[in-house]
């Protein structure tokens, strides 16, 4: 998801909370509200993360993980804050933002990709909660007026928007606002709502972080959501120079042959994933009797397994290839498709394995009539 970026504020003082540790570093479940905030939005795919910080904080987040981090320091308000953010990434502009409190640290994957895909038809997206309490509105401890609840909605983050536009209007906006979504709509831009969470809590008061602390205890207790997947594909050989094999052009004096690119390894993953979903196989999502798939860059298929795994609730925990061939020799070549795949698939390189054998000169294999591969997955639900 390198076109989206996540923008984590969190760089106020959170004096509702009560003394002691600013409410963004103290401690939930062992470690840093912070360090679960910026786990939620890699798990969900996003690997490009602003966070915006109070100037006397900056040292403090090198007790964090900060890969893929980028810090700001923010402004006197949330609004100025956000825009700090806004203009450090206008240097490389990504297409879409999601623009986060740092103090809502039990934010799901479902929540996050939600707004992405609302962003698919709106400039702006956000998700919220309808009211269902019954209103009053009161002075010194008596109800004076009763308000009507049709129509309203308890806001939540990230709040989604099409990065030109938000930085558009955060530019022309004057003063302060209670969140970006009012700054976009100041700007005209209309704004989705999308499904939020009674889980997605902003930690605001002491007694807030009890229940998170109960939150991320069940969470655990259901944490062994894991599905397992596991493909296998062939591919002969035929004239040509080079073979795709995991993204990567390796030299040859043939090349695989096939409806698509011939990938043998990108299939042989995109289908474990597949499998793990229990969705069948490439042949069911992209059928070979159809042109516009022939020589199709396995790029697609993999991306298709990867997002549908994410659409589902799930990311990659790991996952391991396995090439079988005489040649062309794979492992000067491994640590690139390693990068490839993950680029591909959205995680870490060091979640992906890339390994060859040979079949000590048996089989098709070993007579070096093409070359056979094996994938194993893993997807854990988040």
């Amino acid at each position: 998801m390198g076109d989206i970026a996540a923008i984590i504020v969190a760089a106020g003082r959170g004096t509702r909370a009560g003394a002691g540790l600013h409410k963004q570093w103290r401690p939930l479940a062992g470690r840093p509200v912070l360090a679960h905030t910026l786990d939620a939005f890699r798990r969900a795919g996003l690997d490009r993360l602003v966070l915006v910080l109070h100037p006397d904080d900056m040292a403090r987040a090198e007790t964090l993980d900060l890969a893929g981090v980028t810090c700001v320091a923010g402004g006197d308000s949330r609004t100025a804050s956000v825009r700090a953010a806004l203009e450090a990434l206008s240097a490389s502009p990504p297409k879409l933002v999601l623009i986060h409190d740092g103090a809502r640290p039990l934010v799901s994957g479902p929540e996050i990709t939600g707004v992405i895909t609302a962003l698919a038809q709106a400039q702006a997206a956000a998700p919220a909660l309808p009211v269902v309490d019954a209103l009053w509105r009161g002075t010194e401890g008596t109800v004076t007026d009763t308000v009507p609840r049709e129509g309203l909605h308890r806001a939540q983050t990230p709040q989604g928007f099409a990065f030109d536009a938000i930085l558009a209007a955060h530019r022309a906006h004057q003063g302060t606002a209670s969140d970006d979504v009012e700054i976009a709509r100041a700007a005209g831009l209309a704004v989705a709502i999308t499904e939020g969470s009674e889980d997605n809590l902003k930690l605001t008061h002491p007694e807030d972080f009890a229940r998170a602390e109960r939150l991320l205890a069940a969470r655990q207790e259901g944490a062994m959501n894991i599905r397992l997947g596991n493909g296998y594909d062939v591919h002969r050989f035929g004239p040509g120079e080079g073979c795709w094999l995991c993204g990567v052009l390796v030299p040859h004096e043939r090349a695989l042959m096939g409806h698509s690119d011939a990938d043998v390894g990108m299939h042989a993953l995109t289908d474990s994933i597949y499998g793990a979903l229990a969705q069948g196989d490439i042949g069911r999502h992209f059928p070979p009797s159809d042109p516009q798939w022939k020589g199709a860059a396995s790029h697609i298929f993999l991306r298709h397994a990867v997002e549908l795994a994410r659409a589902r609730g799930y990311r990659i925990g790991n996952c391991d290839v396995t090439l079988v061939c005489e040649r062309p020799k794979i492992g000067p070549h491994a640590v690139a498709m390693q990068e490839a795949l993950a680029g591909i698939m959205g995680c870490e390189a060091g979640r992906v394995s890339v390994k060859a054998t040979t079949s000590e000169r048996l089989g098709f294999t070993g007579r070096e009539e093409g070359i056979a591969a094996l994938a194993t997955v893993c997807l854990i639900g988040v």
